[in-house]
């Protein structure tokens, strides 16, 4: 699949054609991008402010999103799919 992303009044297309292979800092940026959908850094700098710890389905969250993350760097080839929800886990809030 291939996107075309609009930033800044750059134009440029990312994806996967199959012929450059997966790196893992393109986990690590899925993993990051997950982080920021969730507001897991929202809650980290909340918690460093106030002093009250996260919500514990947030912390868990962020570990779970940390460990997928390292797992899938360690698969050898790394998917063509990481991005796919079936290798990413999901927060489920009220």
């Amino acid at each position: 699949m291939r996107l075309s992303v609009i930033e800044g009044g750059l134009f440029y297309t990312q994806g996967r054609d199959g012929t450059e292979p997966v790196r893992p800092e393109d986990v690590e940026a899925e993993a990051a991008r997950r982080m920021r959908e969730g507001k897991v850094n929202e809650w980290r700098v909340r918690e460093f402010v106030t002093g009250h710890p996260m919500p514990p389905d947030v912390k868990y969250l962020e570990l779970q999103i940390t460990f997928a993350s390292r797992a899938i760097c360690k698969l050898s080839p790394i998917p063509a799919d990481f991005a796919d929800d079936l290798y990413w886990p999901t927060c489920w809030r009220e």
